[in-house]
């Protein structure tokens, strides 16, 4: 066996990843969901009921930045696949880059130059869009490619997922509960803090410098890992447009990606709406403070995805991932959506009842629980996938593959945002609304568009979900066929150096 093949060796137990590199590969998820889940959640409100920018301009932003995402995800995927460095390996050089530029472009998302307005405000709005996205696609896709690799065994990639999907929840609810009781708490001077227009500058100063740390720390304590992640084989070709176009072919190719795809793109068009209307629902429709949806989201989400946190590979130790993601996907679809269903019925607290937090929340820990172990189970599942390919055509894919995920990631706040301004436009939502002075009727189907619509295509998700193929025994023989190559591979490189 050569030297390089030893080098490449984890002196721990292969399948074992040290909970250090654990930590650090899932911290990097904090800053993605604080960046785009920020703007996500507040950058059509901030524009539309703070600024005046009109619905429709506000919404078409995310929606217009998607096609920039469909771009950028496959190609920093692509390229990041076959960059090649000793040093360096193939995903940190990328990680290295990206942090410094994603912190400016979200400051500058919400501080446009007060002097601007309609369709200037708009081009502000859309350009500090796209940038953000991009170079969040230069760290992400990378980052999550890199957990992928993390390991070789079914159980562990699940492992690890969970510490990237339990990051990623601290960013969203770090978000709403620090943001809702620092900056953005309900004054005597604002029905709620939200709609304050001063308190947006200090929130993306802090969060921007916030972004920028978590990114570089997730980037530098993985540095030890390079010497055990796959590189490029020797034949293997550098990046081209040409090898680019070849790799999407592979990746699409993959009967098991495809379905996967396609799936998410379903799920992520109801989280979209959901995301797109979940600031107006809990302001316009249950009538909450600032400091109550912090707390509500808080609580809520904490359960839920501590639960798949702590849960998620003892349920792939028992059941397949195929039945665990078709099952959350059909749970995702319907819990977030009873509150709203109860209440149309007459079942549910009324508004201002010490009952309508709690109920709320409930519902809100159920489907976070379900989101949890669905991100982490089909995070995973993108691990087996590389495996399938890599046996098939001898090249290593994982940032191709979860470029992907990312870019369904960016959809659901995107195509879905367009969406719920479109349906808000139709309602003839004001702007500049006050809470509990909306009409009544523009109120309920605010209601009606956010949650029993939304089912349908999560049921689709599961739908297609439930195509995909690859099971224990089927992971097993692909990683049996992938380590008989290897080991033939290092004895060919030995007898070379002879």
């Amino acid at each position: 066996m050569t030297d390089q093949s030893h080098a490449r060796r984890d002196p721990v137990d292969p399948h074992t990843v040290p909970t250090k590199s654990r930590w650090a590969f899932g911290v990097g998820s904090t800053a993605e969901t604080l960046s785009l889940y920020s703007v996500g959640a507040l950058g059509m409100l901030y524009y539309n009921q703070v600024l005046g920018l009109d619905i429709l301009l506000a919404g078409l932003v995310p929606t217009l930045a998607i096609f920039g995402d469909a771009i950028s995800d496959p190609l920093i995927g692509s390229w990041s696949d076959r960059f090649r460095s000793k040093k360096w390996g193939r995903r940190h050089p990328f990680m290295l880059v990206a942090p410094i530029p994603v912190a400016v472009s979200f400051w500058m998302v919400f501080n446009p130059p007060e002097s601007l307005a309609g369709g200037a405000l708009f081009s502000w709005f859309l350009v500090w869009s796209v940038v953000l996205r991009t170079f969040m696609t230069v760290y992400h896709v990378p980052h999550l490619a890199m957990g992928g690799e993390l390991s070789k065994e079914y159980t562990e990639r699940t492992k690890i997922m969970s510490y990237n999907n339990f990051f990623g929840w601290i960013g969203g609810a770090g978000f709403f509960k620090i943001n809702s009781t620092v900056f953005f708490a309900t004054t005597a001077q604002a029905a709620n803090g939200f709609l304050r227009p001063e308190a947006y500058e200090p929130f993306s100063i802090t969060i921007a410098l916030v972004i920028a740390v978590v990114l570089l720390v997730s980037a530098w304590l993985t540095l030890d890992r390079i010497p055990y992640l796959p590189q490029p084989t020797e034949t293997a070709s550098r990046f081209g447009f040409r090898e680019f176009y070849g790799d999407l072919f592979k990746a699409f190719g993959n009967r098991n990606y495809l379905f996967l795809m396609i799936a998410l793109f379903a799920l992520s068009m109801m989280l979209g709406i959901r995301g797109g209307m979940g600031t107006y629902m809990n302001i316009y429709y249950w009538e909450l403070r600032s400091e109550d949806i912090g707390n509500l989201i808080l609580i809520g989400s904490f359960f839920g995805y501590v639960s798949g946190f702590l849960f998620s590979a003892r349920i792939h130790d028992r059941f397949d991932k195929r039945a665990t993601i078709v099952t959350t996907a059909v749970t995702l679809s319907v819990f977030p959506a009873m509150p709203v269903i109860l209440r149309l019925l007459g079942l549910f607290p009324e508004n201002g009842s010490s009952f309508l937090l709690p109920a709320i929340a409930t519902f809100i820990a159920l489907g976070a629980a379900s989101g949890s172990v669905i991100n982490i189970s089909v995070m995973s599942a993108i691990a087996d996938i590389a495996d399938e390919n890599a046996l098939k055509y001898g090249v290593r894919q994982e940032g191709i593959l979860y470029s992907a995920r990312t870019f369904f990631a960016k959809l659901d706040n995107s195509l879905g945002h367009g969406l719920s301004a479109v349906a808000l436009k139709m309602v003839e939502f004001p702007e500049k609304a006050i809470p509990g002075e909306v009409d009544a009727d523009i109120v309920w189907w605010l209601g009606v568009v956010d949650s029993p619509v939304t089912i349908v295509p999560g049921l689709i998700a599961a739908y297609f979900y439930s195509k995909y193929r690859i099971d224990r025994s089927g992971y097993q023989e692909t990683r049996k066929q992938l380590a008989r190559e290897e080991s033939t591979s290092d004895e060919r490189v030995g007898d070379d150096r002879i």
